[in-house]
């Protein structure tokens, strides 16, 4: 039991790492990923009001999170 969680916790740690890495290149080559600046977030601005949803990019996290959570589970349950 506790080897698969530790081999779980291993793999997110090597997710996280090479997300890191890839964002720390992005910002050393100039180019950012634009989360709140996509085509589709709402961005209202009036006099005394501003108004922002992030659309575009809850829908990119929320693809990403579910691709992530499925190769988890497809990986877990080959063991």
């Amino acid at each position: 039991m506790f080897e698969d969680v530790g081999k779980t916790l291993v793999f997110l740690g090597l997710i996280l790492v090479v997300l890191g890495v890839t964002l720390v290149l992005l910002s050393k080559f100039g180019g950012s990923i634009p989360l709140g600046r996509l085509p589709g977030d709402i961005y209202i601005k009036r006099d005394n009001f501003v108004f922002f949803f992030p659309l575009a990019s809850s829908i990119l996290i929320s693809i990403l999170l579910s691709l992530l959570f499925f190769v988890i589970t497809v990986l877990s349950r080959k063991q």
